[in-house]
This record gives structure tokens, C-alpha cells and sequence, in this order.
């Protein structure tokens, strides 16, 4: 745990790099508020012309919440920080609130950050929500091996994250006493707002909260070397899945990957089965990892011979030829108008060049037999088009005019492939192995870090 030195803004924010500005996410509350001033502080003195925007999200659950808002606004015209509100409008969960408003929140922060042309967002995430989202994976523990909870669950928030592979949201507090920044905030006279949900045990986070309470600080300080040994092994295990992928996997034919079979006696299972995972959600366009048991009995079953199985939407498909993952056919998505920036399937990103005029997208289906291009050598012709016939096509009148990109008429539309199980939030934990898929499946470059020298913290 850091320890509050003079100059707080300089340990905070030096390795950071601001060259494309700064979007502040600020509730009023103690945290994100001294984060705002603290950053003020520091791009003062060392980079004045920087870009920074303060943005208050108004969820809308609770009567003060505008006024809160109206709060922020004040204490940032004072400083003279720009400052938006933003409101999360239309209608709420009446389940699963807490993270449907924290969707709503980076969705709409992202927003005021690409309407700025600024790529960072930075959150005031202290070491006690560090914490508390540890204590709270571990308790939602439900049987798994310790094995996968430490190499992923339990190590807690990534210094960054990438959002919608565009925005890095950074939290420099992590290693900052939420205590120390109210100490700062008395310092320079500047009051905060508590949010009652805060202290709401009818949440999850408020009852984990309460029993941090109470606890001694060594125990705090167990819990997050506990995080800081799972997020090491976490990028341990993500650098050698994705050595693994470079060694082995390939893609013979647009959506259809294929590994080496030698990966299976690579000596590296648990490595192995972490790069199979990520693959089989990345190709059948899921969010979430298939689960970890189901995933080792997978591989258990390829190490003891040729099969042909289904897990997360991916067929996987081994015989003497390697091992193929390709999308199943059930569940598709049916015809629908071509909309630009949106994601089909899980697992291609859309965008509209040009006007799309009256065309639709939909599965190529089986027009993938009549286009099939010359195979790879040791591709099966019929994988090849199985694989097709699962990729997005563009149809206007009922008739397929062929895949987004494929002739000059059709390069108005691109369907560019992303990693479905990073796309929308990627841990600076994960980077090794969804650098590595992005590169097998010709998806979008990763943003570089905003820190100096790359690191991931």
C-alpha cells in the first residue's frame, strides 16, 4: 500500500500520459473528488495545456442525486474545470441494478470522452474498493478450483482498463487509503457528498464494506497482497496462453481457427486450457470464458482422441488435420437492417463506410458452397465452408451479394472480427493473450497503454 507522500498528485499521476487529455469521472463523493482536484494539481504544473473534463453521471435512483450533481458542477466552475452532467435516462432493472448502472455509467463516460477526442477516462477507485471487490469474488466463489479463482477472480480491479477497445479507463487511487484523501480534502476545505446507498446493506458492496469495517488493518493488508499474488499469476498464465497461441494456432479461413494438435502435449495445461477458453469464447462470440471444468474435461477428451464437440457456441472440431473451432450454425442472428458501430453476433464489429442504402445483414449461409475460395493446404474443403457459412453477409431483396468488404461494391460496410471476451472491458491483466488473438483473427490493433513504458501496473 502506498503511503501519502507531500506531493500526492506527482506519485499519482507522473507515469500516466495525458497527451490525449483526461475525462474525470466525479460523483461528489469523497473519492472522485479529491481525485479531480489532485489531477487539477498536477496537470497545473506540468502539462497546463492539457485537455481535462470533469463528467458527473446522474443515475436518476435517488432524490439528491441532481443536486449532488449541481454540487460538482460549482466546485468545478470555481477551479475553472470544464463539467458535464450526464443522465442515465429510459427505464431500470428492477434486478441487477448496481451493475446496470455501473454499464450506464462507462457507457456514458465513454461518450463525453469520444465527443472530447479523448481517449483516457480516469475513476477514483481507492485500495478499500480494491478490497472490497476482492472479498466480494471470493465469497461469490462457487466451488471452483482455488487455482482459477486466483489467476483471475481474486485479482480485483486492473490499474487500466479498455473499454469497448477504444478508451483506457485508468484508477490511479488503487493503492491510496480512501482515509488519506479525506484528510487532503480537509486540508483544502472542500466538502464531499455521501451517497446513503453507500451504506445500504440490501447491496452487496455496503455489507462487504461494513465488515472491512471491522476488521484489522493486517487483515486488509492479506486480502490485497492476496489480489497482488492472483493478478501476477493472472498475467503469468495470460503471457503463456498467449505464447501458445502464437505457437499454435492459426487461421486457415475467415472464421475458422485451427491448432496445432502438439499444443495438447505442450507441457503447459494449464496454460493450454486458458488459451483453448479464450478462443472458444472468441469464436463463438461470447463474453464470458466457458467454464473453466467443462473446459479441462474438453481438453482431457482431445488429448485421448479425434472428436467432435459443441461448448460456447464453437464447434471444435479435431482430426488428423489439427484441431478446428469454428461458430455453430444454431442461434445465429436473422436479417436485420446494417447499423453502423454496432456488434453482430458477438463476434464482428460493423461499420458503415458510406450509405448502406436498402442492404441487410445475415448469415451467409448456404451460399458459402458457391464462393468458397481455394483452401490452405490440410484445410478440409468442408470446414472451410461450414465456417463460412456462419460469417456475416450482406443481402439486398433477398439476394446475397457476398461478404462485407469482398468487392469494391460492398466495401461501404466492414465487419472487422473482435475478441468477444475482452471487447467490452480489457483488464490490463489480460493484454498478452488478447494481443495474441487480436493478431491470429486480423482483430483491431490494442490501444497502447497510457502509461510510460507500457507497463501494466
Amino acid at each position: 500500500m502506498l503511503d501519502i507522500e507531500p506531493d500526492l498528485s506527482t506519485s499519482l499521476f507522473s507515469h500516466i500520459d495525458f497527451t490525449s487529455g483526461a475525462v474525470a469521472a466525479v460523483s461528489g463523493g469523497s473519492d472522485s473528488t479529491a481525485l479531480l482536484l489532485l489531477l487539477k494539481h498536477h496537470l497545473d504544473r506540468t502539462a497546463p495545456a492539457t485537455k481535462l473534463l470533469a463528467v458527473t453521471i446522474d443515475h436518476g435512483l435517488r432524490p439528491g442525486s441532481a443536486a449532488e450533481a449541481q454540487g460538482v458542477a460549482k466546485l468545478c466552475a470555481a477551479r475553472a474545470i470544464p463539467h458535464r452532467i450526464l443522465t442515465w435516462s429510459g427505464p431500470k432493472p428492477s434486478t441487477g441494478l448496481p451493475a446496470a448502472a455501473r454499464e450506464a455509467r462507462y457507457r456514458l463516460l465513454a461518450e463525453a470522452a469520444q465527443a472530447e477526442g479523448i481517449g483516457l477516462i480516469l475513476t477514483g477507485h481507492t485500495v478499500d474498493d480494491q478490497a472490497e471487490t476482492v472479498l466480494m469474488r471470493h465469497a461469490r466463489d462457487d466451488g471452483r478450483e482455488f487455482a482459477e479463482m486466483a489467476g483471475r477472480g481474486l485479482a480485483g480491479m486492473a490499474p487500466a482498463t479498455l473499454y469497448d477497445w477504444r478508451e483506457w479507463i485508468v484508477r490511479p487511487l488503487l493503492g491510496t487509503r480512501r482515509s488519506a484523501l479525506r484528510d487532503f480534502l480537509r486540508r483544502e476545505h472542500v466538502g464531499w457528498a455521501d451517497d446513503p446507498t453507500n451504506i445500504d446493506e440490501a447491496f452487496e458492496r455496503p455489507r462487504v464494506r461494513a465488515a472491512l469495517a471491522g476488521e484489522s488493518a493486517d487483515s486488509m493488508e492479506g486480502t490485497l497482497m492476496l489480489a497482488g499474488q492472483a493478478a501476477a499469476e493472472r498475467r503469468q498464465l495470460g503471457a503463456g496462453a498467449a505464447d501458445l497461441i502464437h505457437r499454435f494456432g492459426s487461421q486457415p479461413a475467415i472464421g475458422l481457427i485451427r491448432l496445432d494438435p502438439r499444443l495438447l502435449s505442450a507441457g503447459e495445461e494449464r496454460a493450454a486450457v486458458y488459451a483453448l477458453r479464450i478462443l472458444l469464447a472468441t469464436t463463438g462470440g461470447i463474453a464470458f470464458l466457458p467454464d473453466q471444468a467443462r473446459s479441462e474435461a474438453l481438453f482431457g477428451k482431445l488429448k485421448a482422441g479425434f472428436l467432435c464437440a459443441t461448448l460456447s457456441r464453437t464447434v471444435v472440431d479435431s482430426r488428423r488435420a489439427g484441431i478446428f473451432l469454428r461458430r455453430e450454425m444454431r442461434g445465429l442472428p436473422a436479417a436485420a437492417a446494417v447499423i453502423d458501430d454496432t456488434l453482430w453476433d458477438g463476434r464482428r464489429h460493423i461499420t458503415l463506410n458510406d450509405s448502406s442504402g436498402a442492404l441487410l445483414i445475415a448469415p451467409f449461409g448456404a451460399g458459402a458452397a458457391k464462393r468458397l475460395a481455394p483452401g490452405k493446404e490440410k484445410t478440409p474443403p468442408s470446414l472451410m465452408r461450414a465456417a463460412l457459412a456462419a460469417e456475416p453477409a450482406l443481402w439486398q431483396a433477398g439476394d446475397c451479394l457476398g461478404l462485407p468488404g469482398e468487392s469494391r461494391a460492398l466495401k461501404a460496410v466492414e465487419a472487422r472480427p473482435v475478441v468477444a471476451p475482452f471487447a467490452r472491458f480489457l483488464p490490463s491483466f489480460d493484454l498478452a493473450p488478447a494481443r495474441a488473438v487480436a493478431g491470429l483473427i486480423g482483430a483491431a490493433p490494442v490501444p497502447s497503454l497510457p502509461f510510460s513504458g507500457h507497463s501494466a501496473g
